[in-house]
């Protein structure tokens, strides 16, 4: 309850003390994406979030308006502007989700928002334990999965790497991270994120410890569940689902 509480109060206050922050570097990209290519700037698509509910996200627009195609995205995609390709390499073109945030749809950290067709994907315990919180602009499987479009890009099969492979294991991350119930364990997550993002390839250290982070998943009852003890499978959702009790009283 607490926990809930005091993270809410951090994301409203951290989303719009960085919306006032980032205010010149916004305007700067809506002229650069108008300029690149005709369309709108903002980029809007309907997601699910918390209890499976609809909202549409925002976000700054990085593809050719009007692409059709695939849900997912590699490395070369052409629809892709060139502007749109450096938003996506420096991730800034997730800074509208700020307004996500601040509308109680998105919280700063949490699994990240997927469409609504990838949910038949979902086993029930993922489904149950993902969807009972609010997603996130950040989580640890994307930390873990920041260079999810280089991964699809080198399989012969992108839709059935991701569905069959990186999906699962997503999942499995952010079912552990949110069963954590840790502010701190939120906040290692936002800066080892921040400074992936700035330094990339400079700090080799940063994915060091962001595998750190990730073996603990390995390391407790309910990690080794999440990475494949069959045995404490009930365990993981009965205990999922007092979780989801507590959360919706």
């Amino acid at each position: 309850m607490y926990y809930q509480t005091y993270k809410r109060l951090f994301d409203v206050t951290l989303a719009a003390f960085l919306t006032i922050l980032f205010l010149p570097l916004i305007l700067i990209v809506a002229v650069l994406i108008k300029l690149d290519s005709a369309g709108p700037v903002f980029f809007r698509q309907a997601r699910t979030g918390r209890f499976e509910k609809s909202f549409n996200i925002l976000k700054f627009r990085t593809m050719h308006h009007g692409s059709m195609g695939l849900n997912i995205t590699v490395c070369g995609d052409r629809r892709i502007t060139r502007i749109g390709r450096v938003l996506r390499k420096t991730k800034l073109d997730e800074i509208p989700q700020l307004i996500n945030v601040l509308f109680g749809d998105m919280s700063i950290i949490g699994p990240r928002p997927q469409v609504h067709s990838d949910l038949v994907h979902y086993d029930r315990t993922a489904r149950n334990i993902i969807f009972s919180s609010r997603p996130g602009m950040t989580d640890l499987a994307s930390l873990l999965y920041i260079h999810e479009e280089r991964l699809l890009a080198e399989s012969n099969d992108p839709m059935k790497t991701y569905f069959e492979v990186i999906l699962p294991e997503k999942n499995r991350l952010r079912m552990f991270h949110l069963l954590q119930e840790s502010f701190v364990f939120d906040i290692k997550i936002l800066i080892l994120t921040g400074l992936k993002i700035v330094f990339r390839q400079k700090l080799p250290f940063v994915d060091s410890l962001s595998h750190a982070v990730s073996k603990d998943t390995s390391s407790t009852s309910k990690g080794r569940v999440l990475m494949g003890a069959p045995n404490e499978s009930a365990a993981l959702i009965n205990e999922g689902s007092a979780l989801i009790n507590a959360k919706v009283e």
